[in-house]
């Protein structure tokens, strides 16, 4: 390891204030400064790697190979984003949030060793949470694919197994304006003669032909491996057989049942390297937690909280929505980003809402509740309420609806921090 040259910042949050200045862009797709900075880190890897990436259900299928590889007795470190209330939640080791000293010593470890390459603020984070795992012995690794795949950090380790999850259109300025295209980039986490593991039934085409071109272990989900639903369990099966009596997992929605068996098929492709029981898997299952995924808190009223930011999710949260008991009334504390299909969301969730409660989100990318407003009336909602935050808008929320009534923030990861941070305040105050 390089000595760590001297740096003034001594807190997490001075580490990240630093690296998000480091380069011009945010977002500035490519491997090779990520490649040149790994080398210098001298860093190997000698544990087994799964990369999951996909539009859709990648966090939750993550979430499961965490939980059930714990099961199992595996120290493991998995890094996801982004986070919704502290960074620390990106880098978990053995199911725990890595420490502010650990990331500290992580930064610090990739500054010394970056030299003028100017890193993103993902490339910065992708390569300390590696150190991270190295510091801590971890005994296998899951990388979470930030954006696209193909040139994004993450694809700068190699998988043993690489999982997509459902693609759909999203980030269309950096990854294609079709499906193909952008099946294409989710692709590029493939590698050669290792599982590459489908959670879409109906892939595109650009993605099976370039598993196959580079002759990658394809294994679809409807074709490989796939699930049967029944009244209180479900059968999982594969190439190895069937599997009966699972419990449905602790995630809500039924789309959770193509993302548990894409996680077991995952770990199927990898059982000589990391073996589990079915006694795992079904523990796994069902202690699994994510939050922010279709998450229902328990009290009155009812409040769900869904990240989903795109049509395909927001579809899954409309039918996840209908299967719930019945709600006098919905109230939607909805917040989205401007490079999001906002009326495509729209379209999808209209029929499941009563009251809109449009919030502005702050940053160079937020749209404000006027635009989102704006967008409703288009859709022929005209009775919205506009606020300054989602926290504003779900305190507004809490006032006027019934305890028999329905809560929902959604649109994006940056709404349903604010309002778990409104949540978390209003508890406090009423302990105080």
């Amino acid at each position: 390891m390089q000595s760590i040259r001297p740096t003034r910042h001594t807190s997490l949050q001075g580490w990240l204030e630093y690296i998000e200045r480091l380069h011009a862009q945010a977002i500035d797709l490519g491997l090779e400064r990520v490649q040149l900075v790994k080398r210098a880190l001298g860093i190997e890897q000698v544990v087994p790697v799964i990369t999951v990436g996909g539009t859709n259900g990648k966090g939750s299928i993550c979430a499961m190979l965490e939980r059930i590889l714990l099961c199992a007795g595996y120290r493991v470190g998995l890094y996801t984003s982004p986070h919704l209330i502290d960074y620390n939640e990106r880098v978990r080791i053995a199911g725990s949030p890595a420490s502010d000293a650990m990331l500290c010593e992580s930064f610090s470890q990739v500054e010394a060793a970056r030299g003028d390459t100017q890193l993103t603020y993902f490339e910065f984070g992708t390569l300390a949470a590696w150190q991270a795992f190295s510091t801590a012995g971890v005994e296998a690794v899951i990388l979470e694919v930030g954006l696209g795949g193909r040139l994004d950090a993450v694809n700068a380790f190699d998988a043993d197994c690489a999982i997509v999850a459902a693609v759909d259109i999203d980030h269309k300025e950096y990854l294609g304006e079709t499906r193909e295209a952008i099946g294409f980039e989710k692709a590029g986490i493939f590698r050669q003669g290792r599982p590459a593991i489908v959670g879409d039934a109906q892939p595109p085409q650009s993605l099976l032909e370039h598993a196959g071109s580079i002759g990658a272990g394809l294994r679809v989900l409807g074709k490989d491996f796939g699930y049967t639903a029944g009244q209180g369990q479900w059968i999982y099966w594969g190439r190895r057989g069937r599997r009966g009596g699972l419990a449905y997992p602790a995630l809500r929605g039924a789309i959770q049942l193509a993302n548990a068996s894409t996680a077991i098929a995952g770990l199927e492709a990898m059982a000589e390297r990391l073996p589990v029981s079915m006694q795992d898997v079904r523990r796994g299952l069902i202690e699994v937690e994510l939050p922010g995924r279709f998450q229902v808190l328990p009290g009155c009223p009812t409040v769900v909280l869904d990240v989903a930011h795109n049509p395909q999710a927001a579809g899954v949260l409309a039918d996840n929505l209908g299967s719930m008991a019945y709600h006098p009334n919905t109230w939607a504390v909805f917040g989205m980003l401007s490079d999001k299909d906002i009326a495509g969301v729209v379209e999808c969730l209209k029929g499941r809402i009563d009251r809109w409660f449009a919030a502005t989100l702050s940053g160079p990318r937020g749209t404000t509740a006027e635009m989102l407003a704006s967008t409703l009336a288009d859709h022929g909602i005209r009775a919205v309420a506009c606020f300054d935050s989602p926290a504003e808008a779900y305190r507004a929320a809490r006032e006027q609806a019934g305890e028999n009534d329905r809560i929902l923030a959604f649109g994006s990861f940056l709404t349903v921090a604010s309002v778990l941070r409104a949540i978390d305040d209003e508890r406090k105050r009423r302990t105080t």
